[in-house]
């Protein structure tokens, strides 16, 4: 039986330790419940619920006036997408981008919005620089040399995760932000995982374009997003659907927010429930979302603790680039392909129930990240660590 009273309030497998909160998220049931009942509302009559000129509007504005205060921004700058991947695509697709130009992301990028780069870098011609930064790392000043390593006279863009995918580090993004403007280069960073895992300023960090994802560490229902821009800049970025709003000024304040606004008939349902998973959230310890982020990063710094000390390894990270994801390296006597680290996977999920990401990251090493969520206790990364012991023989 698992020490954790949060647990029962979601809906997850109970015979199975969900340590891969990072990848989709995970849903209260309570939060399930408030997207449900927007249904039944918006299925009552869908013509008032949701064509824009009638009633949806009014609800889409109190939602983003409670993101705003989350996040240190002003509502004006901000619009609604799908995922954050939708984001980096819609600023991309609308960037003009010219022969010769480049645009810079990491090899610790999401591998989607990496594709994303490619793909409008390819189309004008541009090309796509890489800044490398190491894994394991020592600081974040590793990261910044890294990014400042591939600036040229050419880069126009950056594109940089605020914590990363695949490496969960929480990276600088206020001091590279600062780096790039010096040069005269605008900044987009995925802040996917950002929101609900650390605390995010956007007037502080002042980055060109901000996305992030509700469903992940604000827990909302599946899927719901924030793309924000910087107010002199919302006039080149369209979303990647060009629907009514393109031809009226009837969908928003603005016209930016307008063709946001309106991509076509959708479920806003899981943006409309957002307040209920921030609230959920905030309710579950006295300190409230605060507390719960801290809360989730000691949890993850343990259960990292626990790993390390089984496979005997060093930590790959330092304590303060580390926020509720956690990747260590597997000891392994030479390279794995990418089928053996998936059956690696795939076993610790058939046989111990245990359901964590195994990958590479280069042929020489292999990972596994955990996430630590309110639902998670000490005794699964516990299990984790037997487990991988009992694998690596």
């Amino acid at each position: 039986m698992l020490s954790n009273p949060f647990r029962e309030l979601w809906g997850l497998n109970p015979d199975v330790d969900f340590l891969n909160h990072g990848s989709f998220g995970a849903t209260p049931i309570s939060v399930l419940d408030a997207q449900r009942e927007w249904m039944l509302r918006l299925e009552s009559d869908p013509i008032e619920f949701l064509a824009p000129e009638r009633t949806l509007l009014p609800k889409l504005d109190l939602v983003r006036r409670l993101v705003g205060s989350l996040v240190n921004a002003s509502p004006e700058d901000i619009a609604f997408v799908r995922n954050s991947t939708e984001g980096v695509n819609a600023v991309l697709r609308s960037f003009r981008f010219t022969s010769g130009d480049e645009v810079m992301i990491t090899n610790h990028g999401y591998n989607a919005c990496n594709n994303a780069v490619r793909y409008a870098a390819a189309k004008a011609e541009a090309v796509v620089t890489e800044a490398i930064v190491p894994f394991p790392i020592d600081s974040e000043t590793q990261v910044l040399d890294a990014i400042e390593s591939k600036i040229s006279p050419r880069t126009r863009l950056l594109l940089v995760d605020h914590v990363t995918s695949p490496t969960g580090l929480v990276f600088p993004v206020r001091e590279i932000v600062q780096l790039a403007h010096e040069k005269g280069i605008r900044v987009m960073i995925d802040g996917a995982h950002a929101p609900g895992m650390v605390s995010v300023d956007l007037q502080d960090i002042d980055a060109d374009y901000y996305t992030a994802n509700h469903h992940k560490w604000l827990c909302g229902p599946k899927t719901s997003g924030f793309l924000h821009v910087r107010n002199d800049l919302q006039h080149e970025v369209r979303p990647t659907t060009i629907s009514h709003g393109a031809n009226t000024d009837r969908y928003g304040s603005s016209k930016f927010q307008g063709e946001f606004n309106w991509v076509g008939t959708y479920d806003p349902t899981p943006i409309l429930a957002l307040p209920d998973a921030i609230g959920f959230l905030s309710s579950l310890l006295d300190g409230g979302l605060p507390e719960l982020m801290t809360r989730n990063r000691d949890l993850a710094l343990r259960g990292r603790e626990c790993l390390l000390q089984k496979m005997k390894t060093a930590e790959p990270a330092p304590r303060e680039m580390i926020g509720s994801l956690a990747t260590v390296l597997i000891p392994m006597q030479g390279s794995l392909t990418p089928s053996q680290a998936q059956s690696i996977k795939q076993k610790l999920f058939d046989d111990y129930r245990i359901e964590v990401p195994v990958f590479q990251i280069s042929e020489q090493r292999t990972c596994l990240r955990i996430s630590a969520q309110a639902y998670n206790c000490l005794e699964q990364y516990e299990r984790l660590a037997d487990a991988i012991e009992e694998l690596l023989g």
